[in-house]
């Protein structure tokens, strides 16, 4: 499994299409800095084709003020949770 993380929203950046191409069926995608936008309901559709393998990091939500505004279908993970993330990974592939 490949972790990818991305920084950059997708109202943006077009970088999320790199991403997903790049991904295969067990990656997971997590989304950092201005990257949590990605997670919000109204641009959510962009990430569709992860969604269950979608993460997002609680502290970048929190200082955008995006805490409790993200799909349900989005998961939030805390900076533990991100260096399980990057355990579980055979690699990661940060997008910019």
């Amino acid at each position: 499994m490949v972790l990818h993380i991305l920084n950059r929203s997708p109202s943006m950046s077009r970088v999320f299409q790199q991403a997903l191409d790049a991904m295969g069926t067990d990656d997971r995608l997590l989304l950092i800095e201005d990257g949590v936008q990605g997670a919000l309901p109204q641009l959510i559709p962009y990430l569709e084709p992860v969604l269950g393998r979608l993460f997002v990091l609680k502290e970048d939500l929190v200082s955008r003020a995006l805490e409790g505004h993200c799909d349900a279908r989005a998961i939030v993970v805390d900076v533990d949770g991100f260096v399980s993330l990057t355990e579980e990974a055979d690699k990661t592939v940060s997008w910019f």
